[in-house]
């Protein structure tokens, strides 16, 4: 069996060589976002020559990530492979997109079945058009941050070491008054969020907030991902605020985003009112994900 171990913050230096030799845009493939989600998903990671293995999940719903690295890919499938046949448990593959997936059809041919995971698809977008909100469908998103940029004694400032404290507390009152111990999902949210704000400067995260009148009301992280695509991790706001989840979104990618093509601002894990917050956007494409089984 595959030595997996715990995910420490001290993998990440490998795991980043690792993952920049693929060069994925699927926030699956951000050493942060497997830091961070370990807990919830049950995730462990090993080394296999130069290649990134990671399986998450236990028993029946043990699955395994489509490897990230250099090398003879098949090998490193069927490394997987003979790891499940031991523990007696199926094989699955995730993270599979629409440019690895002809890859496995053509080394294994009729091996595997593919099954697509809507919710698990991410939002990938224009950095230009989320700098600059062109166009007439992004006309009522324009609107919306021109009202809240009139508005006066509100300021913009990047996450530092003298204000990440307030970061947590604001996700904290945050999670709060919105319910978190009624919602599981909310709940492994906000201690996902606080790991990421707990680790900071240990991951390389970047992040910008919002005040008004002094008090934070917007604040976002993010972080390159690819050499082309940078990805937004945690965005959070005051809903009744008009044009302030426009205007953290707007401010923080004009200074995030440059010499950057694409930005991933992740999947919507099924909730239609993060769906219809996501697709408002008008994302360039979607990275479409799906599971690998063997037949």
């Amino acid at each position: 069996m595959i030595d997996f171990k715990k995910i420490e913050i001290s993998d990440k230096p490998w795991v980043d060589e690792l993952l920049a030799f693929s060069d994925f845009k699927g926030a699956e493939y951000c050493f942060t976002n497997l830091f961070i989600w370990d807990e919830v998903y049950h995730s462990k990671i090993a080394r296999y020559k130069d290649f990134l293995l990671l399986t998450s999940g236990s028993g029946e719903e043990t699955k395994y990530l489509y490897p990230a690295g250099k090398g003879d890919i098949r090998e490193a499938i069927e490394f997987l492979e003979a790891d499940a046949a031991e523990r007696g448990v199926p094989f699955t593959l995730i993270g599979i997109t629409a440019e690895t997936k002809p890859v496995i059809e053509e080394l294994m041919p009729g091996a595997f079945s593919f099954e697509a995971v809507r919710n698990s698809f991410d939002y990938i977008y224009e950095s230009e058009k989320l700098i600059t909100l062109s166009g007439k469908k992004l006309q009522p998103k324009r609107n919306h941050l021109n009202n809240f940029l009139k508005l006066e004694g509100w300021s913009y400032e990047d996450i530092t070491k003298e204000n990440l404290n307030e970061c947590i507390e604001y996700t904290n009152a945050w999670c709060k008054i919105n319910g978190c111990g009624e919602n599981l999902s909310l709940m492994w949210e906000c201690c996902a969020v606080n790991k990421a704000l707990a680790h900071f400067f240990e991951l390389g995260l970047k992040g910008g907030l919002i005040r008004l009148d002094g008090k934070i009301i917007a604040y976002t992280v993010g972080e390159a991902i690819s050499s082309d695509t940078v990805i937004v991790h945690i965005e959070k706001a005051e809903a009744d605020i008009r044009g302030s989840y426009q205007a953290i979104n707007n401010q923080f990618i004009q200074r995030l985003a440059p010499g950057y093509k694409f930005v991933n601002r992740e999947d919507d894990a099924g909730d239609e009112g993060l769906r219809k917050a996501k697709e408002s956007y008008y994302p360039a494409f979607m990275l479409e994900k799906f599971y690998a089984s063997k037949i």
